[in-house]
């Protein structure tokens, strides 16, 4: 909980820096440039919370291709815990690529996730359980008070 209120904290301060007057856009790229992503990171596990977990950091757009020493985590995600102000893509093969119209890949915003219960397509609940070999994350601007 201690990491997700961090990395909230860290978006939250990049954004409430960026002048009121800036445009939606700018305060995006703003969040980009600044480097705030580069303080992001990512929990996935191969159980339950806390069960063969890694923090992964991200660079927000980048595919994360589970092989090479990360081959432990292919299709083994079971959870994870994506911060407040980040979506997560995690996709059924390699490279983050998906087919067009396919059941192959979830989108998650930031929270706690189950994956053997996730969002679809038409937000239906769908059983993406040991199914990912690559994920991307970006983060989104947070509606400001």
């Amino acid at each position: 909980m201690f990491k997700l209120s961090r990395a909230y904290a860290l978006i939250s301060m990049a954004v409430s820096t960026l002048s009121a007057n800036t445009s939606p856009a700018m305060k995006y790229a703003a969040i980009e440039a600044g480097g705030a992503n580069a303080s992001v990171k990512v929990d996935i596990c191969t159980g339950d919370i806390g069960t063969g977990c890694a923090n992964i950091p991200i660079d927000s757009g980048s595919c994360i291709n589970l092989d090479g020493g990360l081959v432990f985590f292919n299709k083994e995600i079971s959870t994870a815990i994506i911060p407040y102000g980040t979506q997560c893509t995690f996709f059924e093969d390699f490279g983050c690529f998906s087919e067009q119209g396919a059941a192959d890949s979830v989108s998650l915003a930031g929270g706690t996730w189950n994956f053997s219960h996730v969002p679809g397509a038409a937000e239906i609940t769908v059983d993406f359980n040991d199914l990912t070999s690559s994920f991307n994350c970006s983060q989104i601007l947070l509606p400001q008070n």
